[in-house]
């Protein structure tokens, strides 16, 4: 119930915001609008405000929205209304009346990711976990427990990192842009649960080579390439599901895993490789090796047999033990004052903006796989998912949607608010319109190219979510 309201909320409020930029620059142009309608079909609610001519109407089907303006070529317009038609209205008005939606969803953007910034938001502290071995982290002589200070790309001035996710946002600039990350790490200020070798380090800097990675999918595998999948836990114990092989090795939660074999465990994410590696090979799905963990519990130190059950991971064989392996992380309170907050928010929608304009070219170029796409099932999951993780994860949700909505309707495909805008580029180059005969061919291709978008981001979402 949770998704659905969450996933209905969100597709409504972005829909009308986009048609409401529509809608008030049509007005601040003179234009005489006849409905704005969110959602199409047979109208469930309709009204009118005083002295408005517009109807207002919810439509049964919500998966879009549109404003009807008066227009000669749609319909017969008095001559007395003449100059109230779109179609009558210098060109700088249309372009600027087609314009407003998209622009619309991208100044939602900004407010949403400034609200969240005003407000502050709990997140991981930036400190590494161990790194995946043969990874670029682990290359570049990352360790785990340092605690990251500053980063920058390549030669750039280095800022500081506030948060986990904040050094993740610059990983998926690093891969995607194909620039390096330059970090000043140091021991982080908190004693892991067992002695580190690198507890007494310096500071010191180094370089991610991201350059040389294929960041075409920026999703847990390039995190796993890097090496930095997520932060600093504690190798604990968490809860344990029924028949699972950690219930059956009588693994309990908050259990401290000390070592598996003769290798001391650092933290959670090296826990989680040495159980992922238990099966022997990629091509072996049959059998997993035991291992024996020496662990903690109530004080006692105590050594239990475990034997990881073999799941598939996509291509991969990786073992599992049907439990959850980590502590919460430390989280720290992110927070900007009101300038400040603004500003990150213009710059947040400007680099997600770029970043989602990136991935669509390398999907059109093929450097990027089409799975990358998402549809409406995907949405509405992250939607619930989001919701259900407080106000402040719906709203960043909401702003990630909403800039995807602004910069999709800005692609120069017919049908969307970019076609528009270039066919009156066309027009303004050339001094005329574009011809009925072209119109309608290029609004067949555009709808032909939007239905296999979105039968392919469909195809994705079932896959994703039941395959």
């Amino acid at each position: 119930m949770l998704t659905l309201l969450a996933f209905v909320v969100a597709l409504g409020l972005l829909i009308a915001v986009h048609e409401y930029g529509h809608y008030r620059v049509a007005r601040a142009c003179g234009i005489k609008v006849l409905k704005f309608s969110i959602g199409f079909g047979k109208p469930l609610y309709s009204w009118r405000l005083k002295g408005n001519p517009c109807e207002f109407s919810i439509g049964m089907l919500p998966l879009g929205g549109y404003v009807k303006m008066l227009d000669e070529r749609e319909a017969a317009v008095d001559v007395a209304e003449r100059h109230l038609a779109f179609n009558t209205q210098p060109l700088r008005s249309r372009a600027a009346v087609v314009a407003a939606g998209p622009i619309a969803n991208l100044l939602l953007a900004v407010l949403l990711y400034s609200v969240v910034n005003w407000s502050g938001l709990q997140e991981p502290r930036a400190v590494l976990a161990s790194p995946t071995p043969g990874s670029v982290a682990d290359r570049a002589g990352l360790r785990g427990h340092e605690l990251v200070q500053q980063a920058a790309f390549e030669d750039a001035t280095l800022q500081d990192v506030v948060s986990f996710e904040d050094l993740r946002w610059r990983l998926v600039q690093g891969a995607l842009n194909g620039q390096d990350l330059r970090l000043l790490v140091s021991p982080a200020s908190f004693a892991p649960a067992v002695n580190h070798p690198g507890a007494d380090a310096p500071v010191r800097e180094l370089r991610l080579a991201l350059a040389g990675l294929k960041g075409s999918d920026a999703d847990a595998q390039l995190f796993r390439n890097i090496g930095i999948v997520g932060p600093w836990t504690e190798a604990v114990i968490g809860p344990v599901a029924t028949g699972g092989a950690a219930e059956k090795a009588g693994l309990r939660p908050g259990d401290i895993v000390l070592r598996v074999g003769d290798t001391a465990v650092i933290d959670a994410q090296q826990l989680r490789e040495a159980i992922r590696a238990s099966v022997p090979s990629a091509g072996d799905s049959t059998s997993a090796k035991p291992q024996t963990w020496q662990i903690q519990r109530a004080g006692q130190v105590l050594a239990l047999e475990v034997l990881p059950v073999p799941q598939q991971e996509g291509q991969l064989t990786v073992g599992r033990i049907g439990a959850y392996v980590g502590a919460p992380p430390e989280f720290v309170t992110v927070r900007y004052g009101p300038f400040e907050g603004l500003w990150q928010g213009v710059a947040r929608t400007w680099d997600v903006s770029t970043l989602t304009l990136k991935m669509m070219g390398k999907m059109v170029t093929g450097q990027s796989s089409l799975k990358n796409l998402s549809g409406p099932l995907t949405i509405a999951d992250y939607a619930g998912k989001s919701a259900s993780l407080g106000w402040s994860a719906y709203l960043l949700f909401l702003a990630l949607i909403s800039v995807s909505l602004g910069v999709l309707n800005l692609l120069p495909l017919p049908v969307l608010d970019g076609g528009h805008l270039m066919y009156y580029l066309w027009e303004a180059v050339t001094g005329r319109t574009v011809s009925d005969a072209w119109m309608e061919r290029l609004q067949r291709g555009g709808v032909a190219v939007l239905l296999c978008m979105m039968s392919v981001a469909l195809f994705n979402d079932v896959s994703r979510l039941f395959g």
